[in-house]
């Protein structure tokens, strides 16, 4: 993911801000648990992204990243409707404990703008329908330039949204989060429709840092810089979803990005590792053992 690169990541304060006083309220409606729901991954499966990471020979290559980790952040509907039988195939060749984690298509949220898309929605839903129990939530990335005068459009969405289905909004307009005021009305539809407001975690943008969740998950887009500074970043997540779990927050779906995508299976062993280690889970560790990989990790860190 290019979005917020920046050339000297060196330069930049990586440090979390404070949890949003409003998070903190939310979450204290629910009961605290040791044993939280935590989904992990990538964006993309496919071997040109992630060079070095599938042993040599591998056929299926979707059928070994399932093996790895236990979640997809399925990038590649924003830029094709792919039909049922497509994600019934997908279904069938992963574990009963993984899940996708599918964004909205481009025609929605970029070209219509989300206007007039009940008929092109419908089509996703039905289409992402055929992944059963291993759907999870869907999310809808906003243009840049969809900003707050366009509110109306997406009050009108996310109220038309069915509720039985999970849902996550990623705005990226600053203006979205420039004016309390602003900030506040948009994280009140969220949290009264019970929708995710996304977290994106990349050098350029640290205003996307809100620290307000809407609902009870935590769906992070982390994004990487190909620095030695990932790895720490990563352990201040560790700090900062304790402080939420603790406060009762039950759902979390973290996915890793990173400038050059083929170092992300490495940062995700690395955040596997410390989750289990805090948490007291078994999410299976990834095999980064292919040797290619391991002197990428040299050659960039």
């Amino acid at each position: 993911m290019k979005f917020g690169k920046v050339d000297n990541p060196e330069q930049i304060d990586f440090t979390l801000p404070k949890t949003h006083k409003d998070t903190l309220t939310l979450l204290n409606n629910f009961k605290a648990t040791k044993k939280p729901s935590i989904y992990v991954g990538c964006a993309k499966w496919n071997r040109a992204d992630l060079k070095g990471f599938y042993p040599r020979g591998t056929k299926d290559e979707l059928a070994y990243y399932a093996k790895q980790f236990n979640s997809i952040e399925l990038n590649a509907t924003f830029y094709r409707n792919f039909p049922a039988e497509q994600f019934e195939k997908w279904r069938l060749k992963t574990p009963e404990n993984f899940k996708f984690f599918p964004k909205l298509g481009q025609e929605i949220s970029h070209w219509k703008r989300l206007n007039g898309v009940e008929d092109v929605v419908n089509s996703y839903l039905y289409n992402f329908s055929n992944l059963q129990q291993k759907l999870g939530t869907i999310f809808l990335q906003l243009h840049a330039n969809f900003g707050p005068k366009n509110f109306e459009k997406l009050q009108n969405f996310v109220e038309s949204w069915p509720k039985e289905t999970p849902l996550a909004v990623e705005v990226r307009h600053k203006d979205w989060f420039a004016d309390a005021a602003i900030t506040e009305d948009f994280c009140q539809l969220l949290e009264e429709n019970n929708i995710a407001n996304v977290l994106v975690d990349t050098a350029g943008r640290r205003d996307m840092m809100h620290m307000r969740l809407t609902n009870n998950e935590a769906f992070v887009r982390y994004v990487g810089a190909n620095h030695p500074t990932d790895y720490n970043r990563l352990e201040n997540w560790i700090h900062k979803l304790k402080e939420w779990i603790d406060a009762g927050l039950q759902n979390v779906h973290f996915f890793i990005h990173q400038n050059i995508e083929k170092e992300s299976p490495l940062l995700a062993t690395h955040f596997i590792k410390k989750l289990n280690s805090e948490f007291n889970l078994d999410l299976t560790l990834p095999n980064n053992s292919d040797s290619s990989l391991q002197s990428n990790q040299i050659d960039l860190f």
